[in-house]
């Protein structure tokens, strides 16, 4: 599954949003890591990650949110992963990386 990355401006948040749709893993995870880098590049007071058609997440997705969630605080920009499919959602729990991602449902 290819994997696809749209981001746009959400005014309502006053944030970036980075949807995400498709599987990430070592072998697109780059493509994730620079979407995001490009939000906290322009300065964007906040970055959503919206994974809720991400149905599938490896260890190198994950490791680019948790250093984009660094790399925000060091910005003092608010980072979230926004709606993770529960499968996704369970991994983050399971590595107790959801507090760090700031993880929310809804």
């Amino acid at each position: 599954m290819s994997l696809s990355i749209t981001v746009s401006t959400d005014a309502a948040q006053d944030a970036s949003v980075v949807a995400v749709s498709g599987e990430v893993d070592v072998s697109n995870a780059d493509q994730l890591r620079s979407a995001i880098d490009t939000c906290l590049g322009e300065g964007a007071p906040a970055v959503v990650v919206d994974l809720s058609e991400v149905p599938y997440i490896d260890s190198t997705g994950i490791g680019v949110l948790v250093g984009a969630a660094h790399h925000a605080a060091e910005k003092n920009v608010r980072f979230e992963v926004a709606r993770p499919q529960k499968n996704v959602a369970r991994v983050l729990g399971l590595l107790g990386v959801s507090a760090d991602l700031n993880v929310r449902e809804a």
